[in-house]
């Protein structure tokens, strides 16, 4: 296909991307956009430098590769480089959406069924709603000076749903979403709308300032997700090690870094916004313990990462789109199930607050969450609704806290926003987990 350079090593990422986005302000269509993008992004590595170009003119790869390696100096024992001996050369063809491709289905359709969900957007109380439909299937081709051909794709569906409720002179954010990977995904769901908006309406009609102070709390799965990653993900991401010894130090593999009933996996195998069957290196998906009965097992790498820290590959080399060279970003990050019963969780709380609805959350050394939805837990039941800022806490601290998982894990999906590190943004990734019980919380 290409002619590579001798004494280098060569890879190139072929994207072909079609998406949609409906938009609908106020049950008015403000957007229909169609569009595919298709581009390259080609590396030349010598042993010692990186050389990097991207294109969208898919006719001028060639050229770009001819360039590139003018700037490098070839290497004889290039193979044996530690990073690129690192590499996997996988072959072949992996095309899971091929028979549900969302770009055979007509704009119509797509139109036609947002447009079902409009009527439970008009509330009088509601002044300000958006609504969307947002589909992508994505196609690469990656090869390599090694060896490596690989092709697949992969893809998500979704309708999302905002408004700004008043209530009680008070604004009051609604949100709700159902995402898939099949247009099938989110037919039927008529309904959901209007119900999460009611809940939300009386939530803010009785909730009542929380009085501040340290609690136990249980996280509803999408706390839990976004306190996995952006808490613990993001630390596990090795390229924030490199050249940082003190760092290395504290985050030794084989240490204790929380309960033992805690485990964390990082995997790209599970279908959703999460799903990377092969890397942008062309590195097959793992199924990765960061941490696995309380231990720190691994981290998340890159071949220049892994082959620095002497690890192994972990399948997490990734970048936004075909502009953009592939850096380590998080696929799916969960908590693994527990023992216990959400009933059984709850039942150990005599007084704590519940966590059911988040807005956002970040944190490193010390995470911050900002609940829109929470409640008092009182003798083991859920109580009357609380408006919380933030909970927050040290990471370390929280980890060896938690002392009690429900039996079943949320795989959470989403099509809207993503994951942001350095200047790539937004990434799409998944994340989740089980209820999560947890002491010590600082709630404020």
């Amino acid at each position: 296909m290409y002619k590579f350079p001798e004494g280098l090593y060569t890879d190139v990422r072929v994207e072909s991307v079609f998406s949609t986005g409906l938009v609908y302000e106020n049950s008015q269509m403000i957007q229909n956009k169609v569009k595919t993008d298709r581009g390259a992004f080609i590396r030349v590595y010598d042993g010692k430098r990186w050389f990097y170009s991207a294109t969208s003119n898919l006719d001028g790869v060639q050229a770009e590769i001819d360039n590139l390696a003018k700037m490098a100096c070839p290497n004889e024992n290039i193979l044996e480089n530690p990073t690129v001996k690192l590499f996997e050369v996988n072959v072949g063809e992996d095309f899971k959406f091929a028979s549900a491709d969302v770009s055979k289905i007509p704009v119509e359709d797509k139109v036609a069924l947002a447009e079902k969900y409009l009527p439970e957007l008009k509330c009088d109380d509601m002044p300000m709603t958006r609504l969307f439909y947002l589909d992508k299937h994505t196609e690469k081709h990656i090869v390599s000076s090694k060896g490596t051909d690989i092709k697949f794709d992969y893809q998500t569906v979704a309708v999302f749903a905002f408004g700004m409720l008043v209530v009680n002179g008070l604004p009051q954010q609604m949100s709700w979403q159902k995402t898939g990977v099949k247009f099938d995904d989110v037919l039927g769901q008529e309904g959901k709308i209007a119900a999460e908006i009611k809940d939300t309406r009386e939530y803010a009609e009785k909730a009542v300032p929380v009085e501040k102070g340290e609690y136990t709390c249980i996280l509803a799965p999408i706390a839990t997700g976004v306190f996995t990653h952006e808490s613990f993900g993001h630390k596990s991401e090795a390229d924030f090690m490199i050249g940082d010894e003190t760092m290395i130090k504290e985050w030794a593999l084989g240490s204790r870094v929380g309960s033992d009933i805690l485990s964390i996996v990082d995997t790209g195998i599970y279908e959703g916004s999460g799903y990377v069957p092969y890397d942008d290196e062309g590195t097959k998906a793992k199924y990765n313990y960061i941490i696995k009965n309380g231990i720190l097992s691994g981290r998340l790498h890159s071949a220049y990462t892994a082959s620095d820290l002497g690890e192994n590959l972990t399948g997490n080399a990734r970048a936004i789109n075909f502009e953009f060279e592939p850096i380590v970003r998080m696929t799916d990050t969960f908590i693994l199930p527990g023992t216990s019963t959400v009933e059984e969780l709850f039942a150990g709380v005599k007084k704590g607050i519940y966590i059911k609805d988040i807005s956002h959350g970040s944190g490193m050394s010390t995470f911050t969450i900002a609940p829109t939805k929470a409640y008092m837990i009182r003798d083991g039941k859920i109580a009357e609704p609380v408006k919380v800022s933030v909970i927050s806490g040290n990471v370390m601290h929280t980890l060896g806290q938690i002392d009690g998982l429900s039996d079943k894990t949320e795989y959470l999906s989403f099509a809207v926003g993503g994951c942001g590190k350095m200047e790539q943004f937004p990434l799409p990734v998944g994340f989740g987990g089980p209820y999560m019980r947890v002491n010590g919380i600082q709630v404020l």
